[in-house]
């Protein structure tokens, strides 16, 4: 069995500016590079699970947001960095386009995107992580036994407060994927 990241993407790996589908808007968050460095080093798959709502929203298409991920897996190769698999839910309950007009499985917090990257990697919870700046994207770590970062500030004190505070089980706080991906390639819980 694998280990894997679940990385949301939005907000963990790059700037969040809101609906983003641009390759010239894209900006990496300072220590990301250096952070998926250090947990590929220490033998984890990287794997992307990424709400895009934008798309049911009609923001962008489908084929803007792969035109991006395609580019962002590219630079990342190209800067010694491997995405093993990436995932998005473009659904939405009130969506303008109507492909997109459900509730559905796949989209964070439900875990369907999860448990489809764990039947194709062959991935084991138990030594796995979810690292995001929102708490639906950590969710999994409250449903099995995957551990958990939640990064940033975008959730609010209140709930960086309780993380620090040991009120979620598996999941703990960093102010960054890099310091996040140190505890985790050292070996910390």
């Amino acid at each position: 069995m694998n280990k894997a990241i679940f990385l949301d993407r939005d907000g963990t790996i790059n700037v969040d500016k809101h609906y983003l589908y641009r390759i010239e808007d894209f900006e990496f968050l300072h220590g990301v590079i250096e952070g998926l460095k250090l947990l590929q080093d220490a033998g984890y798959l990287l794997i992307i699970i990424t709400n895009q709502s934008g798309i049911g929203r009609g923001y962008y298409t489908e084929e803007e947001y792969q035109r991006l991920m395609t580019w962002l897996v590219n630079e990342l190769w190209q800067r010694g960095v491997k995405i093993s698999a990436s995932y998005f839910c473009p659904h939405l309950p009130n969506a303008k386009d109507k492909r997109y007009k459900m509730n559905c499985n796949c989209r964070k917090p439900q875990l369907g995107l999860f448990q489809k990257a764990i039947v194709e990697h062959d991935i084991d919870l138990s030594h796995s992580w979810a690292i995001g700046d929102r708490l639906r994207d950590c969710i999994i770590c409250e449903k099995t036994a995957c551990h958990g970062f939640l990064v940033g500030h975008t959730e609010g004190e209140l709930k960086v407060r309780a993380i620090r505070a040991g009120k979620f089980a598996r999941i703990q706080y960093a102010e960054s994927l890099y310091e996040a991906s140190k505890i985790i390639a050292g070996g910390e819980k």
